[in-house]
């Protein structure tokens, strides 16, 4: 069956670089300090500790059954990216154990860095279009039984799972809580990653101007605008407000782009949490 990749050249690199630099912040931060990572590779680092097998070599096993129920369920498309990031993430693991280095013992600071190097990883991943294979799969698969549950909550299932088995086998509590700080700061890189500083922002601009602001918006910040029809409680005037979704940076943008057409115009904005369509998150996605 031939097959053609969607992935272009950069993303192919995104996808290279993310595994390689998540696989240093496992093993040059978080590994050494037993801070547990969640999903399949959690779960070889248990084994690892267990057996002593290697943890990289662990992970591509385990994912095995696991892309393969996917490659029937999902598709061809769904497992290739994903796949190519299993290997080069469990294949830099086990090659970076040949080198002497511990970045740091102080479990705080392994952490810190270490969930810096696993969030730039990975956001560097999914902005790319793939995943990370393993508990990512299983979550998406679980969620077509269990479609009132979110793909995140699914997610954190799966990972707290691990990191609560390890802290049981190993009797480390402490292990988990610096895990917890960890993933949390991984999900707060990821984010800025993906979708850049802060979140989005919803605007409703108030002007008598409303045609030449709006071409200013849709053709020099290339963003759509929705008209909504009001009444001004003054005067009970029909006047319409215009509504744009932007991107937390964009805002210098909007402001001078509204000042230079009209100096009386009213802005007001707010944040928006999630938002989905072209420019912004994708609708179609699962998560």
């Amino acid at each position: 069956m031939h097959y053609k990749s969607h992935y272009s050249l950069m993303n192919w690199l995104k996808i290279i670089v993310g595994a390689t630099v998540a696989a240093a912040g496992f093993r040059f931060f978080t590994y050494p300090n037993d801070i547990v990572s969640g999903g399949v590779t959690g779960i070889a680092q248990i084994i690892n500790k267990l057996s002593g097998l290697p943890v990289g070599v662990m992970i591509i096993l385990m994912n095995i059954p696991i892309f393969i129920i996917c490659f029937r369920k999902l598709g061809v498309k769904s497992v290739i990216g994903a796949l190519a990031v299993m290997l080069i993430n469990s294949v830099a693991i086990d090659l970076f154990q040949m080198i002497p280095l511990i970045a740091t013992d102080e479990p705080l600071l392994a952490a810190v860095y270490g969930g810096v190097l696993n969030g730039l990883g990975y956001g560097l991943v999914y902005s790319a279009g793939a995943t990370s294979g393993g508990t990512d799969i299983l979550a998406k698969l679980l969620r077509r039984h269990y479609a009132h549950i979110n793909f995140g909550t699914l997610l954190m299932g799966l990972n707290i799972t691990v990191v609560l088995a390890f802290s049981i086998i190993f009797r480390k509590a402490e292990s988990c809580m610096y895990t917890m700080i960890q993933m949390f700061i991984s999900t707060r890189i990821v984010n800025l990653v993906i979708y850049g500083p802060g979140v989005s922002n919803l605007c409703y601009i108030i002007t008598s101007k409303t045609e030449e602001i709006t071409d200013a918006i849709t053709h020099e910040m290339k963003r759509g605008v929705t008209f909504l029809k009001a009444e001004g409680a003054w005067k009970h005037q029909d006047r319409p407000v215009l509504m744009c979704v932007i991107k937390k940076p964009e805002i210098t943008h909007l402001r001078a782009i509204i000042r230079g057409v009209d100096e009386k115009a009213f802005l007001i904005v707010t944040e928006a949490k999630d938002v989905f369509g072209k420019g912004f998150e994708n609708i179609y996605d699962d998560t």
